[in-house]
């Protein structure tokens, strides 16, 4: 998919201007029904994804994943991003999986198409994303935020997986990345239940790393965001590789990855602007190389 041209893109939905179904863009980029898309930061370098279905709590259904999945694409291939924030509304991050989608499924359709096999995008990025986590952030909407790199949050947010009151489990990862982030039981405990935590219980659980009043949150995630991308882009790429290994590897393992990533930044010209420059006393210039 091509990069993003200069300036600003977004989606534009108003029903003043717009018939039914039908929706503008202001500028160059795909055209998006259930997400708002931007850049954000001094120097545009932060991509942002907000999630759109606000009467449906940010309910996540097939075609909004689709949409989320198409932006981390662009994202990804833009030279000029660096990291990417998602989002939902003060309300609710995403109050889950689109129910309705699921409920006349059957064993066959969900195992012959591999149901929800297309949720993972995130987790498969080379660039850092945050998420900022206003409200509720349950079943596939927890699990959405888990799989981000990094996971701020609301003060009135809340966590939770409660497939189980409905007679099913979690589908996309939550079993795996919740037990990983707050252990076994308290993860066992949530999923057995379906009962939620807060903001700063996840903090103390080690599932968020930071908690801000409702509306600094997503500021401050875009400044980590910011921050990120002013750093070069491959050695960041190649932290976030290292880290994601240490929930996947044995100790040994990891340290081996490591040790082959760091050894690889030493082919990178990043690396020589970085030490030089810190000899100097001077900024650091990174190119990407």
């Amino acid at each position: 998919m091509a990069a993003l041209r200069t300036g600003v893109f977004r989606l534009a939905v108003s029903t003043m201007h717009c018939r039914p179904g039908v929706f503008r863009k202001y500028s160059a980029g795909p055209l998006y029904q259930y997400i708002l898309v931007d850049r954000k930061g001094h120097n545009q370098n932060v991509g942002f994804i907000q999630l759109n279905r606000t009467k449906a709590l940010n309910a996540l259904s097939d075609g909004l994943m689709a949409e989320i999945n198409q932006a981390l694409d662009v994202f990804e291939a833009d030279p000029q991003i660096g990291a990417i924030v998602i989002t939902g509304s003060e309300k609710a991050f995403a109050a889950g999986a689109d129910i309705k989608e699921m409920q006349n499924r059957t064993f066959q359709e969900c195992y012959g198409g591999s149901f929800l096999s297309h949720w993972n995008r995130i987790s498969t990025l080379k660039k850092p994303v945050v998420a900022a986590v206003n409200g509720f952030a349950l079943g596939g909407g927890c699990e959405l935020a888990m799989m981000c790199d990094i996971i701020y949050a609301g003060e009135k947010a809340q966590f939770g997986q409660p497939e189980i009151l409905i007679g099913t489990i979690p589908g996309a990862g939550g079993t795996q990345r919740l037990t990983r982030a707050v252990g076994k039981s308290l993860a066992m405990e949530m999923i057995l239940t379906g009962d939620r935590i807060n903001a700063q219980e996840a903090k103390e659980a080690g599932l968020v790393s930071r908690v801000y009043p409702v509306d600094k949150v997503v500021d401050e995630a875009i400044t980590c965001g910011e921050k990120i991308a002013n750093n070069s882009k491959i050695i960041v790429s190649m932290a976030k590789e290292a880290v994601n290994g240490a929930f996947e590897l044995s100790l040994s393992e990891g340290n081996r990855l490591e040790k082959r990533l760091f050894h690889s930044t030493f082919a990178t010209d990043d690396r020589k602007e970085g030490m030089t420059a810190f000899l100097e006393k001077r900024k650091a210039n990174f190119n990407d190389q």
